[in-house]
């Protein structure tokens, strides 16, 4: 058989474009802020919350996010987590959670960085945003022990290649950082009374590091300086701002959806499809949980009550 080996020869270039087209693509991106990936700290961006539905503003913090920590050349992001939380959240008009979860994979299916994470919304009961958050960060450690077993047998193999005459080359990388996503709504509501514990904020906030995007009408710098434990951990706090503003709200969304009204633009066409397929959103559905106290104002009045 006659092999033409300018056909393989051009396949195996193809290959080598392919693999690397998150690679290329990622190192661009750096190299378009003049960042340099050995000085920078990498940055794994979460986002906690309803999505209900997960909407196109949703998905837009987490670019604006990105842009705004690598624009500071110090930050590398590269990952972004949608993490819905449970149904026993019992939030006004909150759907199953199978179903916020579906569609926000659907959301997420043409990002290369942005995934959707199952763990908070398949617990039986709610859970605080500081264990969902503790719970990543361990997931994160432990992906890094990993890496750091086959750093250390590529450093036994390097040594071997190196008396044998053979080179490589390999760099030890330091874990990701962990930063909660949210909105300024979030950042306000940690004055709400009985909505979070003051060491969960401390948690969140100083150990982990809070990245906010600005909506219209909201200054998280103004709140900042009015709380004493935000105004402690300011310098874990990164306030983006959102100059095309883009007031998206998923309240609306559901309020549309119920009128037959169109909601196109305002969510990924395929979440769209889903609604409609499943039939989603309805004015019953929205006074789903109507008469049960939020799980975290239950949670906390009971316990400062007793």
């Amino acid at each position: 058989m006659i092999v033409n080996t300018s056909f393989v020869f051009c396949l195996s270039i193809l290959y080598q474009r392919t693999c690397s087209h998150y690679t290329a693509e990622t190192e661009h991106h750096l190299k378009v802020r003049g960042m340099d990936d050995q000085s920078v700290t990498r940055v794994v961006l979460l986002a906690c919350g309803s999505f209900n539905p997960v909407t196109n503003m949703h998905l837009r913090m987490f670019e604006l996010a990105r842009d705004h920590l690598e624009d500071t050349g110090l930050y590398r992001v590269v990952k972004g987590i949608i993490s819905p939380v449970g149904d026993g959240y019992n939030k006004k008009g909150l759907i199953e959670s199978s179903h916020r979860l579906a569609m926000a994979r659907l959301s997420t299916e043409n990002s290369d960085w942005i995934t959707v994470d199952s763990w908070e919304s398949l617990q039986p009961d709610w859970v605080e945003t500081a264990k969902v958050i503790r719970h990543h960060g361990e997931m994160l450690a432990a992906e890094q022990s990993n890496d750091d077993v086959d750093t250390v047998k590529n450093a036994k193999k390097r040594r071997i290649d190196e008396y044998s005459g053979k080179s490589s080359h390999f760099t030890r990388r330091d874990g990701p950082q962990l930063m909660l996503l949210c909105g300024a709504d979030v950042l306000e509501s940690f004055g709400v009374p009985n909505l979070w514990k003051q060491e969960d904020i401390a948690e969140i906030v100083g150990r982990y590091g809070l990245v906010c995007v600005t909506r219209s009408g909201s200054d998280p710098h103004k709140f900042i300086h009015k709380s004493d434990m935000l105004w402690k951990y300011r310098k874990n706090i990164h306030v983006v701002h959102e100059w095309v503003t883009n007031e998206i709200s998923a309240t609306h969304v559901r309020q549309s959806l119920r009128r037959g009204r169109s909601v196109r633009y305002l969510l990924p066409d395929g979440v769209i499809h889903f609604i409609r397929e499943h039939g989603l959103y309805s004015a019953e559905s929205e006074q789903k949980n109507a008469d049960v106290v939020l799980a975290p104002l239950h949670r906390y009045s009971d316990a400062s009550s007793s």
